[in-house]
């Protein structure tokens, strides 16, 4: 690490990835040098386990260093990472994003500790920036906080209530973005389903992509990063059959194929409500492909419960999972339910995952030939429209952020293998 500019090791969702530009770049202009900023993910026990050990390695590698401590597992148990003696500062998410909060931390002003109630904070400020140090692409926060209870989920507590970054703010920004360089946005929040709702006039997700596209022209390619089924909204399914900049690629908050365990997720959806919106995506967009989340081994899951999410995936042809093996979180209910032994589900995840292994193998051979567009993050790799993965074939080396037009060879494990394609695709 660089003594002259902070360094940002960052744990979790695609939301902390822009959060943690937003610090870099605050901390940056407050003049902090010599500093690590450990950025955290709460979503399960594991991602802790992974900051903490993380912090530990950089702390004996860099023993001069200040360590600031901040994110959701900072946000819901500041004292637990307070006394840690690596630890110099602990920061709340409210509290990360405040230019003042580094420009106090800088001049010895502020204290060890800060952080902000999260669950009294009504608004989200746009926070500009420019472009993306690490990555290729920008993700861009439209929505933070959920007003949801899972009752697997402690992240309502590190982020807060639901609330939209308006409209204008979002256009302007992402504007700023392309004028740098960007090739493509990831529109991120906590629950950016919910995005617009607590804005005049209640707009729905649908309605913003459907703005940026218009207002952005020069925006090649517009991402989401995850959405809830339970939400279906009639502009984003129209912004998708009609709108080529917007990439067929969703990924959703499944979490379960059993109605029995959804409920007791306290998930506002059901396994129909699934199918629906799978089947009504494919119809405007045949080439679409979905992504989800999974948890296996859920509290008294039982065998079934398992078989069914097994067979929603492949009824749905859901290929790009994350999976996940339930971890309990203490203060929700899900961890006073009866839980399965590590062994279960631990079996039970690999299942789920050997599944979307052989979807997505099932899918790329059924793509074979055809063509596509690859943006290109590094030595040649990257993502085509679909998220799935690629690799340019032969000796050119393209630059980072160029989009190239390919055509798939063939299959290497879970990317293709793609040549260019030297005219436009039609």
């Amino acid at each position: 690490m660089s003594a002259n500019r902070p360094h940002i090791e960052t744990f979790g969702c695609r939301l902390n990835i822009w959060e943690s530009e937003v610090m870099r770049k605050q901390a940056e202009a407050a003049g902090l040098q010599n500093a690590i900023i450990i950025n955290t993910c709460a979503v399960t026990s594991e991602a802790e386990k992974q900051a903490r050990q993380s912090l530990r390695k950089l702390h004996r590698d860099n023993p001069d260093a200040q360590i600031i401590v901040t994110g959701c597992a900072a946000q819901i148990n500041p004292e637990a990472w307070q006394d840690m003696p690596e630890v110099s500062h602990v920061m709340g998410n409210h509290d990360k994003l405040q230019a003042e909060s580094w420009q106090a931390l800088q001049s010895g002003q502020e204290a060890g500790l800060l952080v902000t109630d999260v669950m009294t904070i009504t608004e989200t400020a746009s926070h500009f920036i420019d472009s993306f140090d690490d990555h290729t692409r920008a993700f861009l926060q439209v929505q933070q906080g959920c007003d949801h209870r899972c009752t697997f989920c402690i992240i309502p507590f590190g982020r807060g209530p639901s609330r939209s970054v308006g409209m204008g703010a979002v256009v302007e920004q992402i504007e700023r973005l392309v004028a740098a360089g960007t090739k493509e946005v990831v529109l991120t929040g906590v629950d950016i389903t919910s995005w617009g709702h607590d804005l005049p006039g209640q707009p729905r997700l649908g309605a913003l992509v459907k703005k940026i596209l218009a207002l952005v022209p020069d925006l090649p390619r517009l991402r989401l990063s995850s959405i809830d089924p339970a939400e279906p909204d009639h502009h984003l399914m129209e912004a998708l059959a009609t709108e080529p900049r917007l990439m067929p690629h969703l990924h959703l908050s499944m979490q379960h194929g059993d109605d029995l365990i959804l409920k007791r997720m306290k998930r506002r959806h059901l396994a129909r409500d699934l199918r629906r919106f799978c089947e009504e995506a494919r119809r405007r967009r045949p080439d679409v492909t979905f992504g989800a989340d999974i948890i296996a081994g859920f509290p008294t899951e039982t065998e079934e419960a398992h078989q069914n999410t097994l067979s929603l995936l492949a009824e749905c042809n859901i290929p790009l999972l994350h999976v996940f093996g339930y971890s309990p979180r203490e203060g929700t209910p899900a961890a006073q339910m009866p839980q399965h032994d590590g062994a279960t589900i631990k079996v039970r995840a690999k299942e789920v995952r050997d599944l979307g292994a052989k979807l997505l193998a099932d899918e790329m051979r059924t793509r074979l030939g055809q063509t596509d567009y690859m943006l290109v993050e590094k030595a040649n790799q990257g993502h085509l429209q679909n998220f799935m993965k690629a690799t340019l074939s032969g000796d050119t080396l393209y630059q980072a952020g160029e989009i190239i037009p390919v055509r798939l060879q063939e299959i290497s494990g879970d990317r293709f293998l793609v040549e260019e394609v030297k005219d436009e695709l039609v």
